[in-house]
């Protein structure tokens, strides 16, 4: 059972060192999410009235532990949701990390002892 411990370790911690030497912050990556929503315009004769309303783009964000929304134009949405996944990739990155760190904990091995 030890061997296999001493096993998982190395393969964490290999994976670990992998990880860290490709990890970099891309320096346009965004947080959050981007999505589609709709509103109204509150004109009497537009069409939005009696349909599902004018669709607008958000990027829904925390920061500091408040909830951020930022209206995207339209012609930024293909720009803005490239930026949000490699933030999305680099965290996951991260969160493998930091999962990593987790599972050796208690392991023997490199650091673990």
């Amino acid at each position: 059972m030890n061997d296999t411990k001493t096993d998982k370790s190395k393969a964490l911690q290999k994976r670990k060192e992998q990880l860290l030497k490709v990890l970099r912050l891309p320096s346009d990556a965004l947080p959050g999410s981007l999505s589609p929503s709709r509103f109204r315009c509150g004109k009497k004769n537009c069409h939005c009235r009696k349909s599902e309303g004018h669709e607008k783009w958000v990027l829904t964000y925390m920061q500091q532990g408040k909830k951020r929304v930022k209206h995207i134009p339209t012609d930024l949405v293909e720009y803005v949701r490239q930026r949000v996944e490699k933030g999305k990739r680099f965290k996951e990155k991260v969160n493998e990390i930091f999962g990593a760190n987790a599972e050796l904990l208690g392991l023997p091995g490199k650091g673990n002892s």
